[in-house]
């Protein structure tokens, strides 16, 4: 057989990874898990109901572009969240997932030449795996920019040669980022929607932990593109609800960009997408739709906030998150410390450099694990003291 090379050299993908650092160790007390970003606060109570009233739905095919009902709840969420009102009929694919649709936007947006040369595809380093495996799929190059503490923890993208500049067809982003809390402010925003309209690059702008902040609600890509005038099809915004509304076994995210880029997405789906089972639509039309679910579920973050800083406050280059549910802890040596936390005291986190890829000679997160704050509050808490006690 001969197989492909476009990904024989992806490196172990994290949590594979994480278990053959850690599986073969005995924990030393009852584990805490703490690397996952599955939340473990409660669905919405209606959730079951909603699912028994429309189990008919299952027998049918759903609709590939998403019900009229989806569609306008995502409208109406965007227009409260954002300010930016959309077409629900052409501006808006649900998504099984997000990571469909950040996978699929690359297949569906990205051209196969820029300016006569190889596509560069952007992404932040650390980052979220599929951005890279997207790139290699449709052939570009992924240019790995740090995001580090001297960059605010978000890539500057500006920093590039023009060389690159010039080849960019999509440049990744997450904020509030994945791993690091990071939030984009206006101006960061300006500053990456003028560089993407000047060298004619398209923003793919992953914002899943959008809706999980302190006091203030993080500004959007989509937002600022609207504020600014620029093209429509400048920003592709996607979510879910799986941070937003702790549903994530529903696999629902949504695209949200120009109609152009979302009539593009939609005829890829045609070919080769699986669209969100009936029964599982009407649920996320609803969450879309209802706020209060996911206000109280912002409040227990906030609350987990202040316990994450009373905890390790006085830990030595602690930075508490600004926004999201992870912390992005500094350790001499990522791998080293996450196997003394299971050995020791039974706490389970993941090395940062895992998430990461080398450039240059340097890794980034080497010197950091992330730590999810998912668990119940003082299940949280213990494998924090415990963490705290163990590596500062």
């Amino acid at each position: 057989m001969t197989f492909p090379e476009r990904f024989s050299d992806l490196p172990e993908y994290a949590f594979p990874r994480l278990r053959s650092l850690l599986d073969s160790h005995t924990p030393g007390a009852e584990p805490i898990v703490m690397t996952i970003g599955e939340p473990q606060h409660a669905i919405p109570d209606w959730v079951p109901d909603l699912i028994a009233e429309n189990t008919a739905l299952f027998g049918k095919y759903p609709p590939n572009e998403g019900t009229p009902a989806l569609r306008e709840a995502v409208a109406g969420w965007v227009q409260r969240r954002y300010g930016v009102t959309i077409d629900p009929a052409r501006q808006i694919l649900p998504l099984n997932g997000t990571r469909e649709g950040l996978f699929n936007a690359c297949i569906a947006l990205c051209p196969e030449t820029k300016n006569g040369k190889q596509p560069v595809v952007l992404t932040p380093n650390p980052f979220y795996q599929v951005y890279a495996v997207a790139a290699l799929a449709v052939g570009a190059e992924p240019v790995f920019v740090p995001a580090t503490d001297a960059t605010g923890n978000l890539p500057d993208y500006a920093s590039l040669p023009e060389d690159v500049l010039n080849r960019v067809a999509v440049a990744y982003i997450c904020s509030p980022a994945n791993p690091q809390g990071a939030v984009a402010s206006p101006d960061y925003w300006a500053e990456l929607i003028g560089l993407a309209e000047k060298y004619d690059f398209q923003i793919f702008s992953d914002e899943c932990y959008s809706e999980i902040y302190r006091d203030t609600a993080p500004t959007g890509a989509l937002e600022m593109a609207a504020r600014l005038g620029a093209d429509p099809e400048r920003v592709v915004l996607f979510n879910s609800l799986s941070k937003r509304s702790n549903l994530a076994g529903l696999r629902s995210g949504i695209a949200v960009g120009g109609p152009k880029s979302v009539a593009r997405l939609q005829q890829l789906r045609n070919y080769a997408g699986a669209p969100l089972p009936g029964p599982l639509q009407a649920v996320a039309a609803r969450a879309w739709g209802d706020e209060d679910h996911v206000i109280a579920n912002r409040a227990l973050y906030q609350e987990k906030y202040r316990v994450a800083d009373d905890i390790l406050g006085s830990v030595q280059g602690y930075r508490s998150a600004e926004a999201g549910f992870f912390l992005w802890l500094p350790v001499d040596d990522a791998e080293a410390a996450t196997l003394k936390l299971w050995r020791k005291v039974g706490v389970r986190v993941l090395p940062g450099h895992y998430l990461a890829r080398e450039v240059n000679g340097t890794t980034p997160g080497a010197d950091r694990i992330r730590v999810a704050m998912v668990a119940e509050k003082n299940e949280m808490a213990a494998g924090l003291i415990k963490l705290r006690d163990a590596l500062y």
